[in-house]
């Protein structure tokens, strides 16, 4: 058998919550009850929202919860021409092309169904004269998308395993030519992942059931860039009250705060082990 590499990937975008403490802790009990390794991962590859203070949060948290991480933080900052690379790979194989929408033009489009969560895009750049598409792409700015159509054309039958779920087989069609490359950032959550989890040698991802619909892309682009599929573990979400998932813009308690009141860490990651949810708050559906 082999080692059992996971990883926690949080962004800086904002401060732990207990959600991302409940995450966190399966990662690191699966690495750690099986003699694996628990790498750490910050996810900065939004430059208008990324910030250092959320950074030294990050660390400062895990330590306070008694959750130690093998080997360097990495940071996707630093990996970028990785990513630049597999897009060109893409490009070359003519699998992306260039989408000049502002996401109120997609969402305002009365042919634009929905996916698992956003507005499936309707595919308005797709077939833009080459000619005029690299005029555009002079004076305007845009993103890549993944030709879906092309795509899983090129890679089929696609399947991957889930810990609850079992056998699933890929439908990222479903989700439409989602983005890999975006305005405001080189490179997108669904390409940067797949890239780093592959790179890092991580076996098994432990992440929310509400990433579940985004691994189905992620398979696809692992076929597509001759990449390893690792196991996947989607837990259940904690939720708040209203029974909404646990969110900072919600009044979410953040992990620093309860540092800062004197909470004891090792107390709280050991009662979310058990099951023993902090008062006001409960598991969603397995």
């Amino acid at each position: 058998m082999s080692e059992i590499i996971s990883r926690f990937a949080p962004s800086p975008t904002g401060q732990l919550h207990l959600g991302h403490a409940f995450s966190a802790i399966r990662a690191y009990d699966l690495a750690r009850t099986n003699n694996g390794r628990f790498l750490l991962r910050i996810e900065d590859i939004d430059p208008g929202r990324t910030r250092e203070e959320h950074v030294a949060g990050i660390l400062a948290d895990l330590e306070w919860l008694g959750l130690g991480w093998d080997g360097e933080v990495v940071r996707q900052s630093d990996r970028l021409h990785l990513y630049a690379a597999a897009l060109e790979r893409l490009k070359v194989e003519r699998l992306v092309y260039t989408c000049f929408c502002t996401r109120a033009e997609i969402a305002a489009s009365a042919a634009a169904p929905h996916g698992d969560e956003n507005p499936i895009y309707p595919g308005t750049c797709r077939h833009i004269d080459p000619t005029r598409r690299a005029e555009r792409m002079t004076t305007e700015p845009y993103a890549w998308r993944i030709d879906m159509a092309a795509a899983t054309q090129q890679a089929r039958p696609l399947d991957w395993w889930d810990e609850t779920a079992g056998s699933v087989r890929a439908v990222p069609e479903r989700q439409g030519d989602v983005v890999l490359a975006r305005k405001d950032a080189p490179v997108s959550y669904h390409l940067a992942v797949t890239i780093d989890d592959a790179a890092q040698g991580v076996t098994d991802v432990v992440r929310g059931e509400d990433l579940f619909a985004a691994t189905h892309i992620h398979r696809l682009l692992q076929a597509l860039l001759g990449l390893p599929t690792p196991l996947y573990h989607h837990h259940p979400l904690l939720m708040g009250p209203d029974g909404k998932r646990l969110a900072k813009r919600d009044g979410a308690p953040a992990l620093a705060e309860l540092r800062a009141q004197g909470a004891d860490g090792l107390a709280i990651a050991q009662e979310l082990r058990q099951g023993i949810i902090p008062a006001g708050f409960s598991a969603g559906k397995a």
